[in-house]
């Protein structure tokens, strides 16, 4: 059995979080292609090693699931032989400029500083970080005023990037992107804390009224190959009437953040086609 003395000495000895991190991202990047390395871990920073778990911060929802999800288990087994216990537990976060996390008991989400809207104009709105959002409507209604930010209501955004502008928008026309920002409208989405509600049943009509759009620019620009890559799922529910076949609706799940581009799949080696829409009549 140890003394205290050896205990102490142990526990001087050991490496901190930051440090195990580093010798993980040494091995990752032997481990992976350039492109995968620098997307995905590079980002990644160490918060706290406590009780045999580890925490680790990715930038946005998306980059902390795919790490989850294929990189887990073998961070897990590097830090184990690092720290010489087993298992260690990995727990990972959101933490970006708008959005730190507080460690916190397991089971125990951190506080967010978004917005109970922080993402989407939905009707329902989660409860969690309530006390932080309720600051920053107060915030936008100092910058608004009281009566135009009742109006407008600018603590109900839409989360969009320069990327969707910059790189999507060229090859999808304004058509499309208005019918994608339609979709949206109607689903749930705070990146900082990772709550998505994005599958909606709707009809055409409606979606095209949402995107100041013809149905018939709906169908046109639902039929794009390269706009099928913000939905992850798209299918019509028709029903016969006496002059044929009428679409009565439609079920869609839209993917709230930005795929790369073909060029940029190609240049960076990310291919993403496992995440693509299937089509069903």
């Amino acid at each position: 059995m140890s003394t205290l003395a050896e205990l102490a000495t142990k526990q001087e000895q050991a490496i901190t979080p930051w440090e195990a991190w580093e010798m993980v991202r040494a091995q990752l990047r032997h481990e992976m292609s350039r492109a995968q390395f620098e997307t995905w871990v590079e980002p990644l920073k160490p918060i706290d090693y406590e009780n045999e778990k580890f925490t680790v911060a990715a930038v946005n929802p998306y980059a902390r699931d795919w790490v989850e999800s294929r990189l887990k288990g073998r961070i897990s087994r590097m830090l184990e032989g690092y720290y010489q216990t087993a298992p260690v537990k990995m727990r990972f976060v959101i933490a970006n400029d708008h959005y730190q996390p507080v460690v916190a008991a397991e089971n125990q989400m951190p506080l967010t500083t978004a917005s109970d809207d922080a993402g989407e104009a939905g009707d329902e709105k989660p409860a969690r970080g309530k006390q932080s959002s309720s600051k920053r409507k107060v915030m936008l209604q100092r910058a608004y005023g009281s009566e135009r930010a009742r109006i407008i209501q600018p603590e109900r955004g839409m989360f969009i990037t320069n990327y969707f502008f910059q790189h999507w928008l060229g090859l999808i026309g304004h058509s499309a992107m208005t019918v994608i920002l339609a979709a949206r409208s109607m689903c749930y989405w705070n990146p900082l804390t990772g709550e998505l509600r994005n599958e909606i049943e709707t009809e055409m009509s409606e979606l095209a009224e949402r995107a100041a759009v013809s149905v018939r620019t709906v169908k046109s620009v639902l039929n794009d190959e390269l706009v099928h890559k913000y939905f992850l799922r798209y299918s019509i529910r028709r029903v016969m009437t006496p002059n044929g076949v009428r679409t009565a609706g439609i079920m869609l799940q839209v993917r709230m953040d930005d795929p790369l581009t073909p060029e940029d799949q190609e240049v960076s080696g990310i291919m993403e086609d496992e995440l693509w829409v299937t089509i069903e009549d």
